[in-house]
């Protein structure tokens, strides 16, 4: 699908601008196709999509995720994608996440500053925020059915075998930029893991007819 003329903030646009999907190597490409299956079967038969991205600690891995794709869904006019994260138990939204998506171009704008704070992620003007803060598998801002489940860690995708209430899970795993924090690559690993979740996910969205 070609993107349409969004109202995305721009510093979004440069950064989306800078990705580089068509690098996509045939393996990974094969990693993602049951995502795209899934998105482009709800697509056809006019269903909402959901996709909830699971992680073990819902920390850092699946709320980029979660940013990401609605952010690409929007971006690509893909309509009815509702996108959530959650992990295996809630911990808190590390806040290098926040400050990785905030270079990336996005609003973010703190609500609480408890042990697990919630914020405001926004990618345009014109559209709700994403809710930003570290859940579980039974918090109430997931759905119970009609979704999908996309394990983004190795650690959640051995432990949750099955889902409850998930129509399809599909593994789509990602290195945790966790192993630089306080080392002088902290900033530059997770830019960089922030930067492989987009790029795949706009090839996902892209792919959408």
């Amino acid at each position: 699908m070609i993107p349409t003329q969004s109202n995305l903030f721009p510093e979004i646009g440069n950064t989306i601008n800078r990705l580089k999907p068509e690098h996509l190597n045939k393996d990974r490409k094969a990693v993602l196709k049951p995502l795209i299956d899934y998105i482009q079967l709800k697509v056809d038969s006019q269903q909402e999509i959901r996709i909830n991205f699971i992680c073990t600690h819902n920390s850092r891995r699946s709320h980029l995720s979660q940013v990401w794709a609605q952010t690409m869904a929007y971006h690509f006019g893909i309509k009815n994608v509702f996108c959530y994260s959650a992990g295996t138990e809630a911990t808190a939204l590390f806040p290098m996440v926040a400050d990785t998506l905030k270079n990336s171009g996005f609003h973010i704008k703190t609500l609480s500053q408890d042990s697990n704070p919630v914020y405001s992620i926004k990618y345009a003007h014109n559209q709700h925020p994403i809710i930003g803060f570290s859940k579980s598998l039974e918090d109430e801002f997931i759905p119970r059915s009609e979704f999908v489940a996309i394990m983004t860690c190795s650690q959640a995708d051995s432990a949750c075998p099955t889902i409850e209430g998930a129509e399809k899970r599909i593994p789509v795993t990602f290195d945790d930029p966790k192993a630089f924090d306080n080392t002088p690559q902290q900033v530059e690993k997770y830019q960089e893991r922030s930067d492989q979740i987009a790029t795949e996910l706009y090839y996902v969205f892209s792919q959408i007819k």
